[in-house]
């Protein structure tokens, strides 16, 4: 009896534990689904909060952020693909703090894994990130990772970048699941990151449009000649995000160019710069009417003048203003900061364009210039015409006739005052006829003005020391700088470069020529062994002179850096 109770005991116990098992099994595989649900459903969220970003910043850290939730993973990354397919050009984190990013210094290049994933754009799963024969250790101050998901990003076939995942919580390896999860993010991140580029470019050339329109507008409304070269300068930064700006035009009369205007980083070192066109990067692009671009403008060969100029920029591009066919009109330089990345092909192609409609805008605002110059000549003509023709002739009548009454008039007072009043008609006829002479004059002194003379004179200094000399100019010096303090200066610009020639072995030397209106001021300074006590000084004692003799100055001073520095300074005005 009791026995049979024991086996029925066991009977429903059995049962009983299998439909235990059996709800457990069945609610483990409902948690399953519900948590493949709520993984689609996430997925599915991120996609759409990735989709509807046009900003294309925005896009890659939302990604980022979406890849991180998606697989429960501590650290997550973005790393964008250089131009040259080889490097990262850009890098999105999460779960790393600015603090850290600061202690762990630059960026990655694309080394190590995550090079791997570059070089071979497959998905990439590893349980510990430096068990992989491609893994050569984290810089100081990283914070410590070991089990990885890498899934390249792709956009129209070509490879954007590459998503990077390490550190699952919970400390579970990374699953087939995660890595299907993630890929599947990557597609939905290919075609957000085209619409945002797609925009980006529509919503560039929209500022590249009105950066035209606004210049040809400021052009035909007569704005002055600097004021436009700063708008071609502030656009063309503005929309490549370039930290600095040349504009350089050719000196008339001669085979360099200068710096008529930067803007941006240590514009003011550039000011006035004066470059040779066949030994300097903005000379290249001028002479072969095509851009030129450096990958570190600080490090080029062509940068002949001071290259500590571009301190702490790096890719740089030249752009010519017109084209071979119609004259290049100036050259616009632009350079980024350094680390940032070169300009590209695509980049180039609009700035071409924006240059292009420049120099057209240009040339329609010198054409009407030159046809309001051709009508105040014509009317100059006609004034001279006229004075000639009419007041020179009435005066001359007039004289004639004064002269004849004169011989009538036997009062001896009254007579002298009528040739008086003769004499006094033939000076205004001289002055009538000097003015008449003026207007007719034109300009016959090309070449002439004190700007083409000093780059002559460097040029000519170049032979004997061995080095092209730098050459800044700066002010109204054709304008402001009389004839004959202009002779001064060429003399005392001379007479420097030969003393540095002569006694400096210097392998340096530069020149800044510049005016305020009030004065003129040169300075010459050399690397050079600086000037030797006791040493022959005729030379200095003459640009002594020269300063004296019209109320100005020179001085001498030898920096701590070395060399010398000579200062030639006159006034202009009374």
């Amino acid at each position: 009896m009791g026995g049979t109770e024991r086996t029925g005991e066991a009977r429903v116990r059995l049962p009983q534990l299998r439909l235990d098992e059996l709800l457990e099994e069945l609610q483990a595989r409902l948690d399953a689904a519900r948590g493949t649900r709520d993984r689609v459903h996430s997925l599915l969220e991120a996609v759409l909060s990735v989709g509807r970003e046009l900003d294309l910043e925005q896009a890659l850290h939302s990604i980022v952020e979406a890849a991180a939730a998606l697989v429960d993973a501590q650290y997550a990354a973005l790393g964008v693909i250089g131009p040259d397919g080889k490097r990262l050009s850009a890098f999105h984190t999460v779960g790393v703090t600015d603090e850290q990013i600061a202690r762990i210094g630059p960026y990655p290049q694309g080394h190590g894994i995550l090079g791997e994933l570059i070089h071979h754009p497959e998905p990439l799963r590893l349980t510990k990130l430096s068990e992989h024969s491609a893994s050569y250790g984290f810089p100081p101050h990283h914070p410590p990772m070991n089990t990885f998901l890498g899934v390249p990003i792709r956009v129209r076939d070509q490879v954007f970048g590459n998503l990077y995942l390490t550190e699952k919580r919970g400390g579970v390896q990374f699953d087939e699941e995660d890595e299907a999860v993630l890929s599947t993010l990557a597609v939905a991140a290919g075609v957000a990151i085209d619409n945002a580029r797609l925009y980006e470019d529509s919503r560039l050339r929209e500022r590249w449009l009105r950066a035209n329109a606004e210049i040809t507008h400021s052009l035909m409304s007569g704005s002055a000649h600097t004021e436009v070269l700063r708008l071609i300068a502030d656009r063309a930064r503005e929309n490549t995000g370039a930290a600095l700006a040349l504009v350089a035009t050719p000196m008339k009369d001669t085979d360099s160019l200068t710096v008529e205007l930067a803007v941006g980083r240590g514009a003011t070192a550039h000011l006035g710069l004066v470059l040779p066109v066949d030994a300097s990067l903005i000379g290249h692009a001028f002479a072969s009417a095509s851009p030129v671009t450096s990958a570190d403008v600080s490090k080029d060969e062509r940068i002949s003048a001071a290259p500590e100029r571009f301190g702490g920029l790096g890719p740089a591009v030249g752009v010519p203003i017109g084209s071979g066919a119609d004259g290049v009109r100036g050259v616009v330089l632009l350079a980024r900061e350094t680390g940032r990345v070169p300009f590209t092909d695509k980049e180039i192609e609009p700035l071409q364009g924006f240059a292009a409609q420049a120099a057209i805008a240009m040339e329609l605002a010198e054409r009407r210039a030159d046809a309001e110059q051709i009508a105040v000549l014509q009317d100059r003509d006609r004034i001279a015409r006229d004075l000639h023709d009419l007041a020179i002739q009435r005066l001359f009548a007039t004289g004639m006739t004064l002269q004849s009454a004169g011989r009538l008039i036997e009062h001896a007072e009254a007579s002298e005052r009528v040739a008086r009043a003769v004499d006094d008609l033939d000076e205004t006829i001289k002055i009538i006829r000097s003015t008449i002479f003026g207007l007719r004059s034109r300009e016959g002194g090309a070449g002439k003005g004190l700007r083409a003379r000093a780059v002559r004179a460097v040029g000519e200094a170049a032979g004997v020391l061995g080095f092209p000399p730098s050459i800044r100019m700066e002010g109204l010096i054709d304008t402001d700088v009389p004839a004959e303090i202009a002779d001064d200066v060429i003399a005392v610009l001379s007479e420097a470069l030969t003393n540095i020639a002569r006694h400096a072995r210097a392998g340096r030397a530069d020149v800044v020529l510049e005016t305020d209106g009030r004065e003129v001021r040169l300075t010459v300074s050399d690397d050079g062994v600086g000037i030797p006590d006791g040493g022959r000084r005729s030379g200095l004692r003459n640009m002594a002179d020269r300063a004296e003799q019209s109320g100005g100055e020179l001085t001498v001073n030898r920096p701590d850096t070395g060399g010398t520095t000579l200062v030639w300074r006159v006034p202009v005005r009374g």
